[in-house]
């Protein structure tokens, strides 16, 4: 069978505008403890790609869902999840534990790149 990298290429573009280079993509954390999201409101730069590593410090797994972020893992417990997030335009976005979801949740909130702070 003959590769060609034409036939691919497309592919590899694509993984390619999907990853962030080292250093150059803003990271951001968050803490899952005893079902509570800190911080409950995540202020991230607007139109840029970020990294989110999120912690689960409890022992029991919990899932990390937004449909305005499409995203959603499971994290188990004891454990982090690393997600790639953006660019977003300016606005927020709420995200929930579905397995806690009246404790586990808050909004990611992408604003002009003067307003964040790390």
């Amino acid at each position: 069978m003959k590769w060609s990298l034409g036939k691919y290429s497309w592919f590899l573009l694509f993984l390619a505008s999907n990853v962030c280079a080292i250093d150059a993509c803003p990271t951001f954390t968050i803490a899952i403890t005893k079902n509570i999201v800190d911080p409950d409101i995540l202020v991230v730069p607007a139109n840029t790609k970020i990294k989110l590593i999120i912690l689960n410090n409890d022992q029991t797994p919990e899932e990390f869902e937004s449909r305005p972020l499409k995203v959603k893992k499971i994290i188990m417990g004891k454990t982090q999840v690393i997600v790639f997030i953006g660019p977003l335009p300016a606005g927020d976005y709420t995200f929930t534990g579905a397995y806690h979801p009246r404790s586990t949740g808050g909004v990611v909130r992408a604003t002009s790149p003067v307003e964040v702070k790390k």
